[in-house]
């Protein structure tokens, strides 16, 4: 019934481990990697001879203890049997680890109730390709095919307080054997009650990793004992290949987790955060606390059911979840980060703008004062120029005589004789105006003639200048004869020559009012260019 030792061919490895060659964990994970699971028929085959081998193997003395997964168990033609030189050491594949109850997970060896849990667990993984722990499926939710009475079986096999599970093996290979009849030879007979009840304990199918059954799903019970039918009635075809997800995107194996975890609505999982318990949480609470950042990877996480307790990082199904939010918060941080630096920049923008903006008013301020300050000079010149140009001919006379004359050319101050000037028509030059004036006068009762400053203030306001569009590089020399109040002659000469100019402001010339005296007189003006 036991080899004394298997043989060591070379193990093949997988990301779980290392799989020695010819054992049951090889078959498995061969089938894995077609996406193949046994049938029903081929997994009976395997558990019902292991159930019974195991049974004798709790009675014989000195080996009573010992571990079972399917790593030590030789897999051939001639059945499954256990190495039990190896049976004393716990594995290192992960999946081997899911296989052993959970009070012995820390090294114990474990007795006939071990063993009940390990055979469920590796009925389970055999028909359903996945391992029992958290998030795990019920096996119809995987294969509807298969028969409704195996989730009962392993309902009661895989509680995990060992107070509440069941230690016959030699039931439980019977009860295993109904669900397949063809699979395997009737084992011993033994009474399947003990699967429920035995010794004044009962077993808790509340307390199984078994998932609860959906609400308003009837459960079936076992059958002592069923008719084999025909074997087409028989033979119950393999699960569907299980979809490959190691490779898919992050978000589709998220969902598939999520999916998972959510089927066991069970308050199971406690937190151990700054030395104080939190919870115990559903699958969906804990998920959304991780989410909420509310716990990280480096916190413990501990498994009420199976008292498995380590950091949440080392769950693989909860630690996708842990990674997942981390690079959330990664995300977040670093979002902030960068509308602060965004914010940052476009404040410093804003203040260069308005700093450009202040800096080229104050240029158009300054340049404005500066070309109003030259405009005003400039003005302000003209007119200086103006009044030092303005030569108001105060002769006695313009006939040529000197008779009337005081010594050094001034008039007489008396009267005039006669007391008549001539009186020359406008419209002409301001040469033709002096051609045409005749003065005959005595030098008796001549009047007092005007000053120049009368003439000149209103010659030298160039305001006139303005009205004609004279440009600021042109120099304009107006010559104006004026009597009795009005130009009787202008000329008007601009350099550089402008005739159009030159006859505009000899128009506005002749239209402008002057100082009124009968004798004639002669204002020169001469506008500089700037």
């Amino acid at each position: 019934m036991f080899r004394a030792r298997m043989s060591q061919p070379s193990p093949t490895t997988t990301p779980e481990g290392s799989v020695p060659a010819g054992s049951l964990r090889e078959a498995i994970e061969i089938k894995r990697v077609r996406g193949e699971v046994f049938s029903m028929r081929d997994a009976v085959a395997i558990v019902v001879p292991l159930c019974t081998h195991l049974h004798q193997a709790h009675k014989h003395e000195g080996n009573s203890r010992f571990f079972v997964y399917p790593s030590i168990l030789v897999h051939g033609k001639a059945g499954t049997e256990l190495d039990f030189d190896r049976a004393r050491a716990l594995p290192s594949h992960e999946r081997d680890r899911a296989v052993i109850a959970p009070e012995c997970r820390k090294g114990e060896l474990g007795d006939d109730r071990a063993s009940v849990f390990a055979v469920g667990a590796i009925l389970y993984e055999l028909v359903t390709g996945e391992s029992i722990g958290p998030g795990m499926r019920r096996p119809s939710e995987i294969n509807p095919k298969l028969p409704p009475s195996i989730e009962v079986v392993l309902g009661k096999a895989l509680v995990a307080d060992p107070k509440h599970r069941p230690h016959d093996l030699a039931a439980l290979a019977q009860a295993l054997h109904h669900l397949a009849p063809a699979g395997s030879m009737p084992p011993p007979a033994a009474d399947e009650s003990h699967l429920d009840h035995e010794d004044g304990f009962d077993v808790d199918v509340s307390l199984s990793m078994l998932p609860p059954a959906p609400v308003g799903r009837p459960v079936q019970a076992v059958v002592s004992a069923i008719d084999p039918g025909p074997p087409s009635s028989r033979a119950r075809p393999a699960a569907a290949p299980l979809p490959d997800l190691s490779n898919a995107d992050p978000t589709v194996r998220l969902a598939a987790t999520k999916a998972r975890l959510e089927a066991d609505p069970r308050p199971r999982y406690v937190v151990v955060k700054l030395g104080m318990d939190h919870g115990p949480f559903s699958a969906v609470e804990l998920l959304q606390q991780i989410a909420s950042h509310s716990f990280t990877s480096e916190h413990l996480l501990r498994d009420t059911l199976s008292g498995e307790e380590k950091k949440l990082e080392e769950w693989p199904d909860f630690t996708l979840f842990a990674h997942q939010a981390h690079l959330n918060r990664e995300i977040k941080q670093e979002r902030k980060a960068l509308e602060k630096v965004v914010t940052a920049e476009r404040h410093r923008a804003q203040w260069k703008v308005l700093l450009g903006v202040t800096l080229l008013g104050l240029v158009i301020a300054g340049g404005a004062g500066y070309w109003l300050n030259e405009r005003n000079r400039s003005l302000n010149e003209q007119k200086l120029r103006a009044e030092e140009a303005s030569n108001v001919d105060a002769e006695g006379a313009l006939s040529g005589k000197t008779e009337g004359k005081a010594p050094g050319g001034g008039p007489m101050p008396g009267g005039g004789g006669g007391g008549k000037y001539p009186v020359v028509a406008g419209g002409g030059s301001c040469e033709s105006a002096k051609r045409k004036y005749v003065e005959d006068y005595t030098a008796q009762g001549v009047p007092p003639d005007l000053t120049a400053g009368a003439y000149t203030g209103v010659l030298a306001n160039g305001a006139y200048l303005n009205s004609c569009g004279v440009p600021s590089h042109m120099a304009v020399s107006v010559c104006a004869a004026v009597q009795n109040g009005r130009a009787v002659g202008v000329t008007v000469r601009t350099t550089p020559s402008n005739p159009g100019i030159e006859s505009c402001v000899r128009g506005q010339v002749m239209q402008k009012s002057f100082p009124s005296h009968p004798r004639m007189d002669v204002v020169t003006t001469t506008f500089a260019a700037n």
